[in-house]
């Protein structure tokens, strides 16, 4: 497995898919302490802000289902929640 944080793998890997003009991406793991599917050291919750001309012309659930399939493999290794604002740039 990479020696990337999980935090720095997402970015990785939405900025290679999607060349976006802003990313940001903030563990919110800290506020599900309390949660079940939450872990020691956090890297479980998220919130991202993406802007990238990859979703011009999509719906929300088109762009959630692209970046969604862009992380399935930390989906599948312990990310449990990802809260998303994707736009096209205005």
């Amino acid at each position: 497995m990479s020696q990337l944080s999980r935090s720095e793998r997402i970015r990785q890997s939405l900025q290679d898919a999607l060349n976006p003009v802003k990313l940001d991406l903030f563990d919110d793991s800290d506020k599900h302490a309390w949660h079940a599917e939450a872990k020691p050291g956090g890297q479980t919750h998220y919130t991202l802000v993406i802007e990238s001309e990859k979703f011009r012309g999509m719906s929300m659930v088109q762009s959630h289902q692209l970046i969604y399939g862009l992380l399935d493999e930390e989906f599948k290794t312990g990310l449990h929640a990802l809260a998303i604002k994707a736009s096209a740039p205005k």
